[in-house]
Formats: structure tokens, sequence, C-alpha cells
């Protein structure tokens, strides 16, 4: 049902839109009979009982745990609770890191014979396989993310990475037929909040795999995991300094940028700070990679399986509570299926379960951060108040934490903020087309180029429509599908450089 109101719409604390409609009925109809039956779900608490974690977390520099001199709180987004102290690197304690991870690439690593480099990397996974399930309690509790997300797709994924990587690591020359490659030295890597554990595997194991020592510094919201790496990697037994694990803020994360011995930059997060890497890194002949922001198109044709296309829509900005650089946050839908297309979405927003991160019936989580909350709410009243239509599941949300509705937007104009500027939470915003080559035109129309969705039945259509579109990766009737041995990585404003696969290993050879 349509509600038609001149009023004004302003967000809530909730997320929820209220319709000011001047004391005037707002259309709904009230409905005296008995409501229907609603089905409701038995809480399904994941046990967080086996959980080990410190109170206090400091610096893993060179095989051992460092003392530092200021810590900070690290809090479960959902609960708002205080979950440890973590350590705050300081410039000194960087500089103690790469000279660390230096001594260890000239003394051991470089000289190890690959084999037995592979080894490692592959004990290392098999210790997160025997952890996986304590990995993704951590990864919920400290980021927000439901359990059933941690538990199928980010722990499967890291420790995939890690064996991966672990079996390149004695056929680099194979990886490079006609090259003769050695390894760089010393790599800086720095991760944002929405993956750490699957980012940190992204960027150690072709760092490792290729002979290179690594410095990693986590982000200051999601820490836990990347330090429960590190205790991994103490009971892998790899040589001290190989691997050393840091946090703290941008300040922490610059200083590894410009630090004179670090001979490879790897960086994922927003499109603000890689333009600030790429200028301090220019002219020191360091290698760099960014994997930058996103506002990936996902295109659906009148074609289209419309069912499974509804399911890619949600996974495409729903998953991850729309932390997700290649979310498909602009659905790109054919005219003559927007009704429809709109009308199944609405049906499935009903279904999705917003709440406890840790309730195995949990779809959609917590936002990360209070500061992050407030972005959304700001760029979704920007689109109340720039026109656009806005729809969002009724679902009631935890009294404390961060929380989002599930929300869409139709009637979106491609000069609105919110069909522009990255969101980064459940967002959607619905444009329309009506010819396959308007589709591509303004699916183009963005200053990024990391991802894009095609949905259609015609094979022929998929592979004319996505040689066209400028993202690195492009689904075709599914979204968020990932695979080690598959590359990643974007155009324009998302970045450049790709992580995973052969081409994964390219950054961190000369």
């Amino acid at each position: 049902m349509k509600i038609l109101t001149d009023g004004k719409k302003k967000l809530n604390t909730n997320g929820k839109s209220d319709i000011n409609t001047g004391g005037r009925s707002n259309g709904l109809i009230k409905n005296s009979d008995k409501a229907k039956p609603k089905w409701e779900y038995s809480k399904s608490i994941e046990d967080k009982k086996h959980i080990k974690l410190k109170d206090k977390y400091d610096l893993f520099i060179g095989g051992k745990w460092v003392k530092s001199k200021k810590y900070f709180n690290t809090i479960n987004p959902a609960t708002e609770e205080v979950l440890a102290q973590v350590a705050y690197a300081s410039d000194s304690d960087v500089d103690k890191a790469v000279r660390s991870a230096e001594k260890a690439y000239d003394k051991v690593w470089s000289k190890m014979a690959p084999k037995e480099r592979g080894k490692y990397i592959f004990r290392i996974a098999r210790i997160i396989q025997e952890k996986a399930r304590e990995f993704a309690v951590i990864e919920t509790m400290d980021g927000g993310k439901s359990i059933k997300e941690s538990k199928t797709v980010d722990v499967p994924l890291a420790l995939a990475h890690f064996f991966y990587y672990a079996g390149w690591a004695d056929k680099l020359k194979y990886a490079f037929p006609g090259r003769k490659v050695s390894s760089i030295g010393v790599a800086g890597q720095i991760i944002p909040w929405n993956f750490p554990l699957l980012m940190a595997a992204w960027k150690i194991a072709p760092a490792l795999a290729c002979g290179n020592t690594v410095v990693i510094k986590s982000a200051e919201t999601t820490p836990l995991t990347l330090y429960k790496l590190a205790e991994v990697i103490e009971e892998a037994g790899l040589p001290e300094g190989v691997v050393n694990i840091i946090s703290g803020d941008g300040k922490t994360g610059a200083a590894i940028v410009g630090h004179p011995k670090t001979k490879k930059i790897a960086f994922t997060g927003s499109t603000e700070v890689g333009k600030i890497i790429m200028r301090q890194t220019a002219g020191t002949g360091k290698k760099l990679t960014l994997e930058l922001g996103g506002k990936a198109a996902n295109i659906i044709f009148e074609d289209a399986p419309i069912d499974a296309a509804i399911e890619g829509i949600i996974n495409g900005i729903y998953f991850n509570q729309g932390h997700v650089c290649c979310a498909g946050s602009r659905l790109l839908v054919q005219e003559s299926v927007k009704e429809i297309v709109i009308k199944k979405l609405k049906h499935r927003l009903t279904s999705l379960r917003v709440g406890d991160p840790l309730d195995k019936n949990t779809d959609v989580g917590a936002i990360n951060s209070l500061m992050q909350l407030e972005k959304i709410k700001e760029l979704v009243q920007a689109g109340i108040n720039e026109g656009a239509e806005i729809y969002q599941s009724k679902c009631d949300l935890p009294e404390r934490g961060y929380f989002f509705r599930p929300t869409f937007f139709s009637e979106v104009a491609q000069s609105h903020r919110i069909a522009n500027e990255e969101i980064f939470g459940p967002v959607l915003s619905i444009l329309t087309f009506r010819t396959p080559s308007e589709a591509v035109e303004k699916a183009n129309n963005t200053f990024y180029g990391l991802s894009a969705g095609v949905w259609t039945d015609k094979g022929s259509k998929i592979f004319k429509t996505l040689s066209k579109l400028r993202a690195g990766v492009v689904w075709s009737n599914t979204y968020n599908k990932f695979n080690p041995a598959s590359p990643f990585g974007g155009y324009k404003e998302s970045g450049f450089g790709r992580e995973g696969g052969r081409q994964g290993l390219d950054a961190y050879v000369v």
C-alpha cells in the first residue's frame, strides 16, 4: 500500500522514518479483524563461554608481546560493552616492528627454502581451521556481523586463502613464466574494519608465500581477531619477526607507510585515505596496491530470473550490514519490471531478521560503530530531503547497540547523494533504465569501479554487457561470490592492483 502525503519525513534515532502528516490521516487502513498468525523464531544464541579473550592486548612484535604506553578500548557494537583494552602503536613502536620484520627477512625468511615457507603457511591455515568457531564468535562480537556470516563466509574464506597461497610458495616460477622474480622485503599492510580476519589473510598469505615479512595494522574498531591470529602464528612456530601485528589509528598507519624500510604498502579502506597514501609513496620506489571504496551497480534486465535476482539484491546490499566495499548499493532495474521487483523486494524485507549478531537466526547484525551509524543516518536523511521515496523494514530494533533497519530508496535520480556517495550501510538506491546501453551508461556513471552485477537469462547479453562495464569484478546471475583463486580489485577511485589468485602474488615480487 502506498502512503500519499505531503508531510515531511525525518529519521528518528532508530533509523526509522517518521512521517509528519500535519494532523491528517496518513492513509493507513485499520483492520479490526484478528491479526494473522506470525511465526516467531526461538532464539539460538551462540555460546561464547569457550572464547578466551584477554583483558588487555599488547603489540605483537618480533614474536613477543610488547607493551605500549597507550591503550584504547574495543567494544561490542551490539551491546556497547567493552571487550578488551588494546595497545596503541606509537611511531617508535612502528619503527620497532619494521626493524624486527627487516631482521627476520634478512636472516631467516628470505633464505628459507620456499617449500619450508609453504609448510608454515599451511600450518597457520590448519590451526585457524581448528579454532574456526572461536574466530567466528570473536569476529561477530568485535565487528557486529551475524554469527552465521562469520561462520560461513569470513573464517572459511580466510583459511582458504592461507591454504591456497601455501601451495604457491614453491611454485612461483609457474606463476611468472619467463620471469625470474624475487621477494621485496618488508611489506606494510593496513586493513579495514569490515572483514578484519579475511583482509588479513588476503594480505599476509601472498606476502609470506613470496618470501616477504610483514607489519600489519588492524582497524581501530576491530583488532581482536588479528591478535587472535597472532596467537595462531605463535602456535605455528613462525620465526620471530616474520609477522608483526600492531594496532592504532590513522597516525599509526601513516607511520607504516612513511617508514623508509617498508618496501611494499597494501591498503584496504576509504578512497580519501588511499589518495593520501598515493601522495605519501610517490617517488619513494615503494610498490603499492589500493583496494578502496565502491558504488556498485546491480543490473536487473526484464528477462532476468526475478526471484533469484531478489535474493541477489538482498545478498548484494544487506550482507554484513552493507559494510562491503563491493556492495550492490545501486540497483538498476529495467522499467518494465520495476514494479514487480519493488513489490517482491518489500516482501523479502519482511523476513529479514535484525538483532543480536550472536543469534544464529539473525540476518542483519549491528552497525560497526556509532560514527558509522551517524554517517548512514546523515546520508539517508539526505536522500529523504532530496525527494527519493524511502522504504524500511518494520522490524523491532534492540534497545542497546548500533542498529539500522534495512532500507531502500526508489525514485532516485543520478544527481542524488545516495546515488553517488558510498553509504557503507544497509541502504539501497533504486534507479531505472530502458535499454541495455542506458544501463551500461548509468552503471559506469560513478567515480568508482570496483564491482557490478548483471541479471539476465541471455548469455550473449551477459557477455555484451560485462565487456562494457568499467568494474574490476562483475558477477552474472549471482553476487558477492569469492574464491581465493580469483583476483579482486578495481578501477578509477576504487584503487588499483589485485588481491587473490595468481595475480595477487605479483604485488609482492620484483
